[in-house]
């Protein structure tokens, strides 16, 4: 597997690399410089389960928030910078645990160097980042456009830069909104490096696209043993990438814990308000600290046996429902105390 041989990196007191567990990051969406409201954010994220966290350094007061900030969160602190080498040394300065730049945006090899020096002297890792929508102009034409070896080519190559400045204290990240061109490009890259990859779709959209986007693309790339971080991007609530970023792992089998809610679709059997159980469920469950699949079924006729697989079930039907546990009905209950019986058992998991 390629995750068990790339480096280690440390990232504040999170590892990643070398088969350690793959982390789960987001990116708060408040002014850096805001310091209450990024604060808030990232302590939302943090209950959510985000191990890693990156705030837009665009300006001098925003990197001198970091500082702050860093002082008040639980999960190291990542420092996105584009353009401005000075932005990159000052978030290091103010305590960034890690920074994020693209070295082809920040200018001369000389501005790279004073951020690469700023870097080692705190030993703070620098994840080399290339987006589709960046790639080099030389690339582009070279391969006809936006394409996987283009991509990888650019960050190999930004990559060897820092290395040759005497610095290896890198994470290397190629981000494409192209789900099928970003699987490509990272089977390309854990052939020829063996940096840690950061790993996501960029740009993938909304809830429901940017969801299904990110679940084929992390799924594709994860799948083949490649990423040891991962990033879903989403347009709206950054806790929502948290929540579709663990459910990934866990669908994939890359990370245990937490509660597993499977549910029937619906169909002209189903007698109760199964849409709005399964919600409820979902809901009361998502911070439960156990590990378990919970069943949510719409009869009483195929119920029991379609939730024999789960660790705990129920299955409404009209006016009453089935409590099930390890596929046996161990209880019939009136349906509006379906619920107050499934948390009942859960405590009782819970000890």
């Amino acid at each position: 597997m390629y995750r068990d041989h790339t480096r280690t990196v440390k990232i504040g007191d999170k590892v990643i690399g070398g088969g350690n567990p793959i982390l789960i990051q987001s990116m708060t969406n408040t002014r850096t410089d805001d310091i209450e409201a990024t604060v808030a954010q990232i302590e939302a994220l943090t209950n959510a389960g985000c191990e890693i966290i990156r705030c837009a350094v665009p300006d001098n007061e925003a990197a001198l928030a970091l500082k702050e900030i860093r002082r008040r969160i639980r999960i190291p602190l990542v420092a996105d910078i584009h353009f401005d080498y000075r932005l990159a040394i000052a978030a290091v300065e103010n305590g960034a645990d890690k920074i994020r730049i693209n070295p082809g945006n920040i200018g001369s090899e000389d501005r790279v160097r004073s951020v690469v020096s700023a870097a080692r002297e705190r030993n703070i890792p620098i994840r080399v980042g290339v987006n589709s929508g960046s790639l080099e102009k030389e690339l582009v034409v070279r391969y006809g456009g936006v394409t996987a070896q283009g991509l990888v080519e650019s960050a190999l190559a930004k990559a060897a830069m820092i290395e040759d400045m005497g610095y290896d204290n890198l994470v290397i990240s190629i981000k494409s909104s192209d789900v099928l061109m970003c699987a490509q490009a990272h089977e390309l890259i854990a052939e020829r490096t063996d940096h840690p990859l950061h790993v996501g779709i960029t740009e993938a959209g909304g809830i429901i696209a940017g969801n299904i986007k990110s679940a084929v693309g992390l799924s594709l790339i994860l799948s083949k043993g490649i990423g040891d971080t991962i990033r879903v991007s989403l347009t709206g609530d950054p806790v929502e990438e948290i929540r579709s970023a663990k459910l990934i792992l866990r669908t994939l089998g890359l990370r245990k814990g937490g509660i597993e809610v499977v549910s029937c679709p619906t169909c002209g059997r189903t007698q109760i308000d199964l849409i709005g159980l399964a919600s409820r469920v979902e809901e009361m469950t998502r911070d439960l600290p156990l590990d378990l699949k919970v069943a949510v079924m719409g009869c009483v006729v195929n119920g029991p046996g379609e939730a024999k697989e789960a660790d705990l079930g129920i299955a409404g039907g009209k006016g009453s429902g089935l409590l099930i546990k390890k596929g046996e009905v161990v209880r019939t209950v009136p349906e509006d105390e379906l619920l107050g019986a499934l948390m009942d058992e859960l405590n009782a998991w819970n000890g």
